[in-house]
């Protein structure tokens, strides 16, 4: 009896949105959003594919998702495990979200788009780091962009040093991959060989 089924209910339940968080809502990257995105080091980005849904963490030097004009994006894809689950996306569905995170900053940036998938290799030159060129190009047509406010961010207390939690009090990588292919994977030397792979394979 307490399931909210309708959209209706749903509004009955919160209300009306302010009006501030209606007129936030730019359909470009109006000037006063610009800075966000130039100064933000982390993005996840969400899509939506044939098996369901995929939330990716990108994070670069501020700046490394580049507007190339008020209704364009261009996110490089970096490095990672080949699981590519956010690309295949993109080729069934190219819708996408993103959000901005920028350290020490409560407000976060929403966009939202469609996004295609771009292998140019003149475009790439343009993203190289340490001499590594990116495998591919996300470009993003920007369709809504706008701010949160700082909320969630002040309640989880994100950005306070102090409640950082220690590597050390969570299960290693190596320790998951050991346990989740019940010994195949031999944790201890994934750990042990992790520091000097990111070194070399950050890019």
């Amino acid at each position: 009896m307490y399931d909210i089924t309708s959209v209706e209910a749903l509004q009955r339940l919160y209300g009306e949105p302010t009006e501030a968080s209606v007129r936030k809502v730019a359909t470009s990257i109006h000037r006063v959003y610009r800075p966000f995105i130039d100064a933000a080091r982390f993005v996840a980005l969400a899509t939506s594919g044939p098996h369901g849904l995929d939330v990716s963490p990108r994070g670069d030097p501020a700046g490394f998702v580049h507007v190339e004009d008020e209704r364009t994006l261009l996110l490089p894809d970096r490095r990672g495990n080949n699981r590519i689950d956010s690309l295949r996306n993109v080729l069934h569905d190219p819708r996408v979200a993103l959000l901005f995170l920028i350290p020490g900053v409560g407000e976060t940036l929403r966009v939202n788009g469609r996004a295609r998938i771009l292998a140019d290799p003149e475009l790439l030159e343009r993203f190289a780091m340490d001499g590594k060129l990116p495998r591919s190009i996300l470009r993003i047509d920007v369709e809504t962009v706008f701010f949160q406010c700082s909320r969630a961010v002040v309640r989880a207390s994100l950005w306070d040093a102090q409640q950082h939690v220690p590597r050390s009090a969570l299960p290693s990588g190596g320790q998951i991959l050991s346990a989740l292919s019940e010994g195949a994977m031999d944790g201890e030397q994934y750990d042990r060989e992790l520091p000097a792979r990111l070194k070399t394979t950050l890019y």
